[in-house]
């Protein structure tokens, strides 16, 4: 490392980094090569909650309290219906890709939040920045192909009951969860690429504790039209049509809910509430998120951070208690694992 004979400045090479102070009194450093042309930031900078930076250290707790109820919540789900042979059905094997996808969701964000907030490890690397931002919107986009399929299975099973074990065989719902992956995978692949390819020149500081493809690209200093434009087209083509479709099935089921018995009725609305509940969960602090990322003025506000906080935890910790509580067949396994449990504990 060589001085280059300014105060307050360090050279690498070719490349000078320049301390800037900016917002919360962070160092950050904006590269410029010798020719005075600025390139990509090295690393950004994670908020934790912005005005509450002596309280973040004891919020950490409940937070992560949350992380290891939603893991814990979700792997349940998950064995009973890996163990339990009659819960092998298209609607659980659905529910467990869900479970699975809730896991992967809040396990990419919160080890780096709990580094912030308990270590002040504020800093993420440009690359484990897209990296994050790829795993957590392909996900997301994973989740909502998967809730569209539990509503095709609802749809099937109520409106065509005598179809349901032929349309919705094991191997197709197999090929329907490859599905999911790949779609979300190759509609999110394009936004770090598209990313990578713009110049960081000045703030570095993100508004969330982890990265978000909306938040990332308005810090870069070049047109970003093309971000924008394409960002529309994943929110239309994935989140849109799929809670377009969700509407449209439970719309049919209704129509043909409508004409049968009261008994009946009570029995098929019964094996919807949990899906509905799990699509609201979702797709609520996601539409909450998108509005305040597209509407929201004020940098430092803490409602973006506690919308994003809500989008990747909430879901997580609410969908196996759903489920638990209102699916019959999970509850009274959930209630029998445990008795088994308590009988075996006891001397």
């Amino acid at each position: 490392m060589k001085s280059s004979g300014k105060r307050g400045t360090r050279s690498f090479g070719a490349v000078e980094l320049l301390p800037t102070w900016h917002w919360s009194q962070f160092t950050f450093f904006t590269m410029v090569d010798h020719n005075g042309n600025e390139s990509s930031a090295p690393y950004f900078i994670l908020i934790g909650l912005p005005g509450l930076e002596r309280a973040q250290f004891w919020l950490a707790f409940p937070l992560c309290s949350l992380y290891l109820i939603a893991v814990l919540g979700n792997l349940t789900i998950i064995y009973i219906v890996r163990t339990e042979h009659s819960l092998h059905e298209p609607m659980y094997i659905f529910l467990c890709m869900l479970s699975g996808l809730d896991v992967l969701i809040s396990t990419s964000s919160m080890p780096k939040m709990m580094a912030i907030f308990w270590f002040n490890s504020t800093t993420i690397q440009f690359d484990a920045c897209l990296l994050q931002m790829f795993a957590i919107h392909s996900l997301s986009g994973m989740e909502s192909t998967v809730l569209l399929a539990m509503a095709f299975d609802r749809y099937v099973a109520i409106c065509h009951p005598l179809r349901h074990a032929t349309v919705l065989t094991l191997p197709r719902v197999a090929k329907i969860g490859m599905a999911a992956v790949v779609r979300g995978a190759a509609l999110m692949a394009p936004l770090p690429v598209f990313i990578k390819r713009l110049p960081f020149c000045g703030s570095n500081i993100l508004s969330h504790s982890y990265c978000l493809h909306q938040d990332v690209m308005k810090l870069a200093c070049a047109d970003i039209h093309v971000n924008i434009i394409y960002g529309l087209i994943v929110i239309v083509s994935a989140i849109g049509l799929d809670s377009l479709l969700i509407s449209l099935s439970y719309l049919l089921i209704l129509k043909t809910v409508l004409g049968l018995t009261r008994e009946a009725q009570t029995k098929a609305f019964g094996t919807c509430v949990s899906h509905v509940c799990a699509v609201f969960i979702f797709y609520v602090p996601f539409i909450g998120l998108s509005m305040v990322h597209r509407f929201g003025t004020q940098h430092d506000s803490l409602l973006p951070v506690i919308m994003a906080n809500i989008y990747l935890l909430v879901p997580p910790v609410l969908n196996p208690i759903v489920y638990g509580v209102k699916t019959k067949e999970i509850r009274q396994r959930i209630l029998r694992l445990f008795h088994v449990t308590t009988q075996t504990s006891d001397p």
